[in-house]
């Protein structure tokens, strides 16, 4: 899913609309589009569509709102999801990752870096859809993970990590481009009836960044990390 992959775009304000739809076109892939929430889902329901890029401020039913409807139907548990929201919105963009949102991208949008991370969401989901996760063995290009015998080879180099951050690097590649936030990583890892310093997380992504290196995990500043490759 790439080149022809199907976008609804989706905002209250036509030029934005036009600017998004023009720089996308030209990358061949299929656009549709809606100014509210309301015509949002109805058209998700109509065109079924790989991936939809949604503003967060409209008036009547807002972003956060369509995406929890549409994460309601487990038709759309695959589609893709990408807010845009303000530089400055720390608090919806954590709303719109809880609501089951994949990904924010912040305004104001500059085309190249805008076509670059839809390509990229787009790239990164076909390869989710190929991998076999509920398989003993995770490949991320010269990545290897064997979750029945807690290994992990970087090409021939096999990398020694501890339990805790084994654990954690099986969580963020469970599901690469989504962003976990730190309470997330905290209950799934470490178990809720454990308390840990709030550091806790950011000394073991540390590591794991020392041995595999700085390019897999990325920080999302005051909600979580995420795995890419």
């Amino acid at each position: 899913m790439d080149t022809n992959a199907k976008i609804l775009l989706v905002d209250d304000e036509e030029d934005i609309l036009e600017f998004l739809r023009y720089n996308l076109k030209k990358d061949d892939y299929i656009i549709e589009v809606a100014m509210d929430g309301k015509e949002a889902i109805e058209k998700a329901y109509e065109f079924k569509p790989d991936l939809i890029i949604l503003d967060v401020m409209m008036p009547d039913m807002d972003g956060i709102e369509v995406c929890n409807r549409l994460r309601e139907d487990e038709q759309f548990n695959d589609t893709l999801i990408t807010f845009l929201t303000a530089k400055s919105e720390s608090f919806t963009q954590i709303a719109a990752l809880d609501t089951g949102g994949d990904d924010y991208i912040t305004k104001p949008i500059k085309p190249n870096v805008f076509k670059s991370r839809v390509k990229a969401l787009l790239r990164r989901h076909k390869k989710n859809q190929n991998q076999e996760f509920d398989s003993a063995e995770l490949v991320f290009g010269d990545l290897k993970i064997n979750k029945e015998e807690y290994s992990v080879y970087k090409g021939e180099k096999k990398i020694v990590l501890a339990k805790k951050e084994f654990n954690l690097l099986v969580l963020l590649t469970s599901k690469p481009g989504k962003v976990f936030k730190r309470e997330e990583i905290l209950s799934e890892v470490w178990g809720k009836d454990v308390i840990v310093g709030d550091r806790t997380i950011d000394v073991h992504i540390r590591k794991l960044r020392e041995k595999l290196g700085k390019k897999y995990i990325q920080t999302y500043k005051g909600i979580g990390y995420k795995f890419e490759f």
